[in-house]
């Protein structure tokens, strides 16, 4: 969870200090790169928990009447196909609204796929090996991925055969890449490349110190066992708690905040921080922003898996619950006219009239999350 409160950072001009530097202009830029992206994470902390609930307890249980009413209506259009009055053109047409509608209706029920073999030149088991099969090769071909004779019967099963071929080759990959790194690393360094090593490792130990220097002087006045007060000792655990935790996370920016909410520094001691100091706490805080955008991408790229979102639509926690009600509102629209159009093609008239003016590209009008 991403914690966010009114404990603003950053160093202002004063009469000492008119100009900002360019270490202290990196730094409020950084802060407000954070917080930008931690009102992302809390926006989408936010909209998957209500698209969650309104998926499970609004859109399901329409998909499934959605679902179950179609297949009634492939029912009932396979009875009518035999009845007399339809021309041999509305024959046709009602065959291929049967099919269209059967092909995405048979993992619901079984039974639709002798309806649909009734109506289409090739079977359904035949139809999807062939599918299979394209599908096989296409992988084969984009991603060099060789699938082999593998037992795949489905277009899902192939889809999961070649996700594990990819990362089979991606851990193959990773394991070749760190045998590399590994055998250049056993190589005699030349004094050059010991020099900028011994710098990059004093500069991180800098940065380190840096980061526990703000650590200790908030543990030095919060550590609960010094406190006799069990309500103020109760508190002080609360926050060494939250201390411990940004430690742990090298979250240089939360550890400042709380010492601006426990008042241990001012506006004067932020806007006082030397360059070599500044200099350190940018290197963190640039790794926070990619920290966060790690977090996002994942967050972003879990919602996508779970939810059947194609990775090139556009992808916000606005946009999604926008979306989710306009899918909900559609699926409630399909189910009534459905309702009512089960109820009117009893009588052969009302389905020919229907027939005129449906549209076989409208058949499967409505598209999933």
């Amino acid at each position: 969870m991403t914690r966010t409160n009114n404990w603003s950072v950053s160093i202002t001009s004063d009469q000492n200090n008119p100009a900002l530097s360019k270490e202290q202009k990196a730094f409020n830029s950084l802060i407000k790169q954070i917080d930008k992206r931690r009102k992302r994470l809390g926006a989408w902390e936010t909209a998957a928990s209500a698209f969650q609930k309104q998926y499970v307890n609004d859109l399901l249980p329409l998909e499934q009447t959605s679902a179950s009413l179609q297949i009634q209506m492939v029912h009932c259009l396979d009875r009518a196909y035999g009845q007399k009055g339809l021309t041999q053109a509305e024959r046709r047409k009602t065959a291929a609204i049967i099919v269209d509608w059967a092909r995405d209706l048979i993992d619901e029920e079984e039974s639709l796929k002798t309806i649909y073999n009734k109506y289409n030149p090739i079977d359904y088991d035949s139809e999807t090996a062939s599918e299979v099969d394209d599908m096989k090769s296409m992988f084969e071909a984009m991603f060099g991925v060789e699938l082999g004779d593998e037992d795949i019967s489905s277009p899902e099963d192939l889809l999961q055969h070649a996700q594990a071929h990819m990362e089979q080759q991606q851990v193959q990959a990773e394991a070749e890449t760190t045998a590399r790194q590994a055998r250049r690393a056993a190589r005699k360094k030349s004094p050059k490349q010991l020099a900028a090593e011994a710098r990059a490792h004093e500069e991180q130990a800098q940065i380190s110190l840096s980061i526990r220097e703000v650590y200790r002087k908030l543990a030095s006045v919060l550590h609960p066992d010094r406190e006799a007060d069990p309500r103020e000792r109760d508190r002080k655990t609360k926050l060494m708690q939250r201390v411990n935790a940004a430690y742990t996370k090298n979250n240089l920016l939360q550890l400042l905040e709380l010492q601006l909410e426990l008042e241990h520094i001012d506006q004067h001691s932020i806007n006082g921080l030397s360059e070599n100091r500044l200099k350190h706490y940018n290197k963190v805080l640039k790794e926070q922003v990619r920290e966060l955008d790690q977090e996002i991408r994942h967050v972003e790229n879990t919602f996508r898996c779970t939810y059947g979102v194609p990775p090139f639509e556009e992808l916000s926690p606005e946009i999604v619950l926008r979306n989710l009600a306009l899918e909900i509102k559609n699926f409630r629209q399909n189910i009534r006219v459905l309702e009512r159009d089960l109820v009117a093609f009893e009588d052969i008239k009302n389905l020919k009239g229907w027939l005129k003016t449906f549209k076989l590209a409208s058949a499967r009008s409505i598209s999933f999350v």
